[in-house]
């Protein structure tokens, strides 16, 4: 999780955001909900990432609900993707923005073929 979200961030401001993400899994306090939070957010992250260019149903449903989880912005709901945020203390709408530009870059087309020759 903390490589996926590294590459979200801007690299020029990598040093800062690396230390930040550190210091995110490294606090003794993860422990309850704060932890659920921090497993509930690389979860939906993870499928977000694996199957975005997913061509089976469950992959797709998997990249669609994790998507909708991420885009949602109205929800009091103690899990959604706002309040996880918040309470890690990151930036919703900075995670969400660069989570849609990983998305764009990643549908373009070729970038799955790119991303095959450099496996």
């Amino acid at each position: 999780m903390k490589n996926a979200l590294a590459l979200l961030y801007h690299p020029s401001a990598f040093s800062i955001e690396e230390e930040f993400l550190d210091d995110l899994f490294k606090k003794s306090v993860r422990d309850g909900e704060e932890g659920l939070m921090l497993a509930v957010l690389e979860d939906a992250v993870a499928c977000f990432q694996k199957y975005v260019h997913a061509r089976d149903n469950k992959g797709k449903a998997l990249f669609r609900e994790a998507e909708e989880w991420i885009l949602e912005q109205d929800s009091d709901w103690i899990f959604s993707f706002e309040n996880i945020c918040e309470t890690l203390g990151i930036n919703p709408s900075y995670l969400r923005e660069g989570l849609m530009k990983w998305k764009e870059r990643e549908l373009k087309p070729g970038a799955e073929l790119l991303m095959a020759n450099s496996a």
